[in-house]
């Protein structure tokens, strides 16, 4: 990691300032992607899943029994522990829902909001270098609540594999039948254009690497909606004098193993501990089955010893992370001080990756800075707020005249006769 000694707050901003998502050859690689399977279609998904998952089904879909057949296989143990983790995020995203309120905003007049789902929507769950079946839990779940009609799933599965059994379990238990074996890209534009296999769905879910995270870009461009940027997997970390060095060595590694292109900040207020944890990271890294991967995450990270707690929030919300763990002590009174984070940890025992799998909150998180104005993935990100109102004759003759003067006075004439007929009706 890259260490910063006390630095000006211009000089930590520059630190902390992210390496670009894309090159300009993915960039180009992706859109040629996209354009290729709006033109072509099933023809162009073959193809690009035979280039890079090296398979050569010419039917993507991945039959019910076939999800039933390998969820069979999943052991005991990581079975219950998945029905642990279903339980607290339905839980916890079954409260997202409130009941409609109805609300009298003058004599006559009756306003209200009610939640309608998305119909049709589109979850995206790689496959990579790890089955990510716990995405599967924190896209599904909110999903189901929402009352989505249709909920199609892409998953890579290469070559001639099988799909994992916790992946099929996870499917199962949600009873998400339509599911085809297709990643990267190409899922992302099968989903949002659709294909004679395919119908298109109406908005897009899912995390992935750069390649994923451009094709949504470029679906809502297109005018497909998307759950919200979501590239590679970050942490910041602020640690005071009462840091566990190990522990925070822990979580700063458990984001750095996502990816090689993984951003890990840590901010502390404590040389000692900085000392400590910079030890540790080295310690636990070498015992980690992923240990290529998490040093080339590491490679691009930063630490910055601070001098004060308000200089870490400062420096936290300019980055706008999408986890952020306070390893300080009562950390909980400084919920206050955060603006910008995709999802908090507060405290000494709230590792990121409780949240990941089982607390009950959602992982699928904005990242790249996205928190400053993107919220994590809800059960409401599956619905829309359509409003109501009701208004009587009362109200016409009460706010009328006050709604024909507003038109009059924008020139909208359209609108001030729509009110007019309505008041000189009452008046016959």
């Amino acid at each position: 990691m890259k260490v910063l000694y006390t630095p000006t707050i211009e000089e930590s901003q520059k630190a902390l300032q992210r390496p670009s998502q894309q090159t300009e050859q993915q960039i180009e690689d992706t859109a040629n992607i996209l354009r290729q399977v709006r033109e072509k279609g099933d023809q162009a998904i073959q193809f690009f899943n035979e280039k890079y998952d090296n398979s050569r089904q010419a039917d993507f879909k991945i039959e019910k029994y076939q999800i039933q057949q390998a969820a069979t296989q999943l052991d005991e143990p990581l079975k219950q522990a998945i029905l642990k983790a279903y339980a607290n995020i339905k839980k916890f995203h079954a409260s997202q829902l409130s009941p409609k309120k109805k609300i009298i905003t003058s004599a006559g007049i009756v306003c209200w909001q009610e939640n309608k789902p998305i119909e049709n929507v589109g979850l995206y769950i790689p496959g990579g270098t790890a089955p990510l079946f716990s995405s599967i839990l924190m896209l599904g779940i909110p999903a189901r609540l929402a009352n989505c009609q249709r909920i199609v799933v892409c998953h890579p599965i290469k070559g001639n594999a099988s799909m994992h059994p916790a992946v099929a379990f996870c499917l199962d238990l949600l009873n998400i039948t339509e599911v085809y074996n297709i990643g990267g890209a190409q899922a992302i534009a099968a989903m949002g254009y659709g294909t004679s296999s395919i119908k298109r769905v109406d908005k897009v879910f899912g995390p992935g690497n750069a390649y994923v995270t451009h094709a949504k870009q470029i679906l809502q461009q297109n005018g497909i909606a998307i759950d919200m940027p979501a590239g590679p997997s970050e942490v910041l970390v602020i640690a005071d004098e009462s840091a566990n060095p190990d522990f925070v060595a822990s979580d700063l590694i458990a984001q750095a193993e996502h990816g090689p292109d993984s951003q890990v900040v840590l901010l502390t207020t404590s040389r000692a501990i900085l000392k400590q944890t910079l030890a540790a990271l080295k310690e636990q890294v070498e015992k980690l089955p992923r240990k290529e991967i998490a040093e080339k995450a590491l490679l691009n990270s930063v630490a910055i010893l601070v001098k004060d707690l308000p200089t870490a929030f400062k420096l936290s919300n300019f980055y706008a992370p999408e986890h952020l763990i306070l390893a300080i002590d009562e950390a909980g009174q400084y919920s206050d001080k955060i603006s910008n984070a995709g999802s908090v940890f507060l405290g000494h025992y709230s590792c990121e990756s409780m949240g990941d799998y089982a607390s009950g909150t959602n992982h699928t998180l904005p990242t790249f800075g996205f928190a400053r104005s993107y919220s994590g993935v809800s059960t409401l990100s599956f619905c829309k707020q359509v409003t109501f109102q009701e208004i009587t004759k009362k109200s016409i003759e009460n706010l009328g005249d006050a709604v024909a003067l507003m038109a009059e006075a924008e020139g909208l004439a359209g609108h001030k006769n729509a009110v007019d007929l309505r008041i000189n009706n009452l008046k016959l």
